[in-house]
Protein backbone atom coordinates (compact mmCIF):
# COMPACT_ATOMS: atom_id res chain seq x y z
CA UNK A 1 0.00 0.00 0.00
CA UNK A 2 1.39 4.08 -1.21
CA UNK A 3 1.21 6.26 1.68
CA UNK A 4 2.21 9.95 1.48
CA UNK A 5 0.90 10.43 -1.80
CA UNK A 6 -0.56 13.39 -3.53
CA UNK A 7 -4.40 11.35 -4.38
CA UNK A 8 -5.34 14.05 -6.52
CA UNK A 9 -2.17 14.21 -8.73
CA UNK A 10 -2.09 10.05 -9.03
CA UNK A 11 -6.09 10.38 -10.19
CA UNK A 12 -5.60 13.37 -12.54
CA UNK A 13 -2.82 11.19 -14.34
CA UNK A 14 -4.61 8.05 -13.98
CA UNK A 15 -7.62 9.78 -15.50
CA UNK A 16 -5.63 11.28 -18.43
CA UNK A 17 -3.86 7.76 -19.14
CA UNK A 18 -6.90 6.45 -19.51
CA UNK A 19 -8.85 9.02 -21.95
CA UNK A 20 -5.58 8.97 -24.08
CA UNK A 21 -6.29 4.82 -24.22
CA UNK A 22 -9.86 5.55 -25.27
CA UNK A 23 -8.74 7.82 -27.67
CA UNK A 24 -5.28 5.32 -29.31
CA UNK A 25 -8.31 2.14 -29.25
CA UNK A 26 -10.30 4.35 -31.47
CA UNK A 27 -7.36 4.39 -33.87
CA UNK A 28 -7.24 0.72 -33.73
CA UNK A 29 -10.82 0.67 -35.11
CA UNK A 30 -8.72 2.07 -38.25
CA UNK A 31 -7.64 -0.47 -41.53
CA UNK A 32 -4.13 -0.57 -40.98
CA UNK A 33 -3.90 0.81 -44.95
CA UNK A 34 -5.71 3.94 -43.75
CA UNK A 35 -4.28 4.35 -40.24
CA UNK A 36 -0.82 4.72 -42.28
CA UNK A 37 -2.08 6.64 -45.47
CA UNK A 38 -3.28 9.62 -42.95
CA UNK A 39 -0.81 11.31 -41.13
CA UNK A 40 -3.18 12.67 -38.14
CA UNK A 41 -3.78 8.86 -37.46
CA UNK A 42 0.27 8.31 -36.84
CA UNK A 43 0.97 11.45 -35.32
CA UNK A 44 -2.11 11.32 -32.80
CA UNK A 45 -0.97 7.37 -31.82
CA UNK A 46 2.42 8.59 -31.36
CA UNK A 47 1.44 11.76 -29.49
CA UNK A 48 -0.71 9.94 -27.12
CA UNK A 49 1.71 7.21 -26.54
CA UNK A 50 4.12 9.53 -25.70
CA UNK A 51 2.13 11.14 -23.28
CA UNK A 52 0.87 8.50 -21.86
CA UNK A 53 3.86 7.01 -21.04
CA UNK A 54 5.09 10.10 -19.79
CA UNK A 55 2.08 9.89 -17.10
CA UNK A 56 2.78 6.23 -16.19
CA UNK A 57 6.90 7.52 -15.44
CA UNK A 58 5.43 10.70 -13.25
CA UNK A 59 2.89 8.24 -11.14
CA UNK A 60 6.13 5.98 -10.56
CA UNK A 61 8.31 8.63 -9.49
CA UNK A 62 5.85 10.57 -7.56
CA UNK A 63 5.30 7.36 -5.52
CA UNK A 64 8.98 6.51 -4.93
CA UNK A 65 9.67 10.15 -3.81
CA UNK A 66 6.67 10.81 -1.72
CA UNK A 67 6.97 7.03 0.34
CA UNK A 68 11.14 7.99 0.24
CA UNK A 69 11.70 4.45 -1.11
CA UNK A 70 15.15 6.17 -3.43
CA UNK A 71 16.14 7.89 -5.95
CA UNK A 72 15.87 5.51 -9.05
CA UNK A 73 18.82 6.53 -11.45
CA UNK A 74 16.95 5.17 -14.57
CA UNK A 75 13.30 4.65 -15.68
CA UNK A 76 13.74 0.55 -15.38
CA UNK A 77 14.91 1.12 -11.50
CA UNK A 78 12.04 2.81 -10.47
CA UNK A 79 9.56 0.38 -12.49
CA UNK A 80 12.05 -1.99 -10.54
CA UNK A 81 11.63 -0.50 -7.00
CA UNK A 82 7.81 -0.58 -7.53
CA UNK A 83 7.58 -4.31 -8.40
CA UNK A 84 9.93 -4.68 -5.03
CA UNK A 85 6.98 -2.90 -3.31
CA UNK A 86 4.49 -4.98 -4.33
CA UNK A 87 2.95 -2.10 -6.20
CA UNK A 88 3.31 -2.80 -10.13
CA UNK A 89 4.08 -7.02 -10.74
CA UNK A 90 7.64 -8.01 -11.52
CA UNK A 91 6.80 -9.31 -14.90
CA UNK A 92 6.28 -6.16 -16.24
CA UNK A 93 9.25 -4.56 -15.08
CA UNK A 94 11.05 -4.99 -18.69
CA UNK A 95 7.82 -4.34 -20.35
CA UNK A 96 7.50 -0.71 -18.53
CA UNK A 97 11.06 0.17 -19.33
CA UNK A 98 10.78 -1.14 -23.07
CA UNK A 99 8.05 1.77 -23.50
CA UNK A 100 10.03 4.43 -21.65
CA UNK A 101 13.29 3.81 -23.79
CA UNK A 102 10.69 4.18 -27.02
CA UNK A 103 9.33 7.41 -25.59
CA UNK A 104 12.93 8.35 -25.01
CA UNK A 105 13.31 7.36 -28.99
CA UNK A 106 9.90 9.50 -30.17
CA UNK A 107 10.79 12.46 -27.95
CA UNK A 108 14.39 12.83 -28.54
CA UNK A 109 14.19 11.28 -32.22
CA UNK A 110 17.28 8.79 -31.38
CA UNK A 111 15.89 6.44 -34.28
CA UNK A 112 13.50 6.69 -37.03
CA UNK A 113 10.38 5.22 -35.40
CA UNK A 114 8.39 4.09 -38.40
CA UNK A 115 4.68 4.81 -38.97
CA UNK A 116 4.22 0.73 -39.10
CA UNK A 117 5.74 0.90 -35.63
CA UNK A 118 3.30 3.20 -34.07
CA UNK A 119 0.34 1.06 -35.63
CA UNK A 120 1.41 -2.06 -34.50
CA UNK A 121 2.24 -0.85 -31.02
CA UNK A 122 -0.81 0.54 -30.85
CA UNK A 123 -2.53 -2.61 -31.86
CA UNK A 124 -1.36 -4.55 -29.68
CA UNK A 125 1.04 -3.05 -26.74
CA UNK A 126 -2.58 -1.02 -24.94
CA UNK A 127 -3.14 -3.97 -22.26
CA UNK A 128 0.42 -3.19 -20.63
CA UNK A 129 -0.88 0.29 -20.05
CA UNK A 130 -4.48 -0.76 -18.45
CA UNK A 131 -2.33 -3.43 -16.10
CA UNK A 132 -0.29 -0.58 -14.63
CA UNK A 133 -3.35 1.77 -14.18
CA UNK A 134 -5.28 -1.48 -12.75
CA UNK A 135 -2.11 -1.56 -10.49
CA UNK A 136 -1.29 1.58 -9.55
CA UNK A 137 -5.62 1.76 -8.54
CA UNK A 138 -5.43 -1.23 -6.44
CA UNK A 139 -2.72 -0.47 -3.95
CA UNK A 140 -4.30 3.69 -3.69
CA UNK A 141 -4.77 3.90 -0.20
CA UNK A 142 -8.86 5.78 -0.30
CA UNK A 143 -8.75 6.88 2.98
CA UNK A 144 -6.03 9.50 1.96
Amino acid sequence: MMNNIDLPKIKQKIVFMQGNLDKLKKLQNISKDIFLKDFRNVDSAKYLLQVTIEAMLDISNHIIARNRWGKPETNKESFEILAGKNIIEEKYVDTYFSMAKFRNRIVHMYFNVSDEMIYEINQNNLEEFEVFVNNIVKNIDVQE
